[in-house]
């Protein structure tokens, strides 16, 4: 009587997470620390995402709104709405350019100790501050259900559009701002008095209505006349400017190509300088 001996079954090894899932991971993991290290020790806690661009945009409004009031004819009604579809973007990507100065001088030993791609460290921090972001945007829904002002089904992909190409020039702009602020430090001062400039050229407390079409082309290459038209866009689907948007997503999409070269080329300085 014969006995079938069969072969072991070779034991399958496990299957190895792909780069792009550990990188995922990572980024999420150090997005969450971010968020609870600045919200756990406070009473508020994540409502302090919604208290300060609604304090923010309720004192323009008031300004703006009842103690200089603006001309008839570019009145943009109700403008509580007009304005904090600007307001909230700019507290977004205001926050994120300051917060790059200090992404690589903050945690200098762990970003020098922890092998992981040194780009999480500026990613981690645009996504934290995305999410507040998207929490914020409770304020608008708020004020546009008491206003009975609501954006119409075609109009409302204009925000996807509009937080993508924030992304992209928000990451180009960090890209170049973090590793040379570790050479600089003077750049940390420069960018603060930069954005408050910026505040007024940007039109977030106003739509420009420039008719000189030299002077409209200038001023659209300013990335965020564009994206700042397509969220005001949602409800307001006239003051879309296309020229802007177009003008906005060419000079973003340099920015960003050119903020992945410099911060591929500084990192290794960056590592030695820290």
């Amino acid at each position: 009587m014969t006995t079938a001996v069969s072969a072991p079954r070779a034991i399958r090894p496990a299957k190895r997470t792909s780069y792009w899932a550990r990188y995922r991971q990572a980024l999420w993991l150090l997005t969450t620390r971010d968020l609870k290290v600045r919200y756990t020790t406070s009473r508020l806690g994540y409502l302090w995402s919604i208290i300060d661009p609604l304090l923010m945009g309720m004192i323009y409004w008031v300004i703006f709104g009842f103690v200089f009031p603006r001309r008839a004819d570019l009145a943009h009604e109700p403008y509580i709405i007009f304005l904090l579809c600007a307001v909230l973007p700019w507290t977004w990507f205001n926050g994120n350019l300051s917060d790059a100065t200090r992404a690589f001088r903050q945690e200098g030993k762990l970003i020098r100790s922890v092998k992981i791609p040194r780009s999480i460290w500026i990613l981690r921090q645009i996504a934290s501050k995305g999410i507040e972001f998207v929490i914020s945007l409770s304020i608008i829904v708020f004020f546009a259900l008491i206003n009975l002002k609501a954006p119409s089904p075609w109009t409302i992909v204009y925000l996807p559009l509009a937080i993508v190409l924030q992304v992209l020039l928000t990451v180009g702009c960090n890209f170049v701002i973090a590793p040379l602020s570790v050479f600089y430090r003077d750049l940390e001062r420069v960018v603060k008095l930069g954005l408050r400039v910026l505040f007024y050229g940007a039109p977030v407390l106003y739509h420009p209505a420039i008719g000189n079409p030299v002077l409209h082309f200038l001023y659209g290459l300013n990335p965020l006349a564009g994206i700042l038209d397509l969220y005001r866009g949602c409800f307001f689907p006239d003051i879309v400017d296309w020229a802007y948007v177009v003008e906005g997503t060419i000079v973003s999409v340099i920015l960003f190509t050119i903020g992945a070269v410099v911060f591929r080329r500084s990192v290794p300085r960056v590592l030695k300088e820290l």
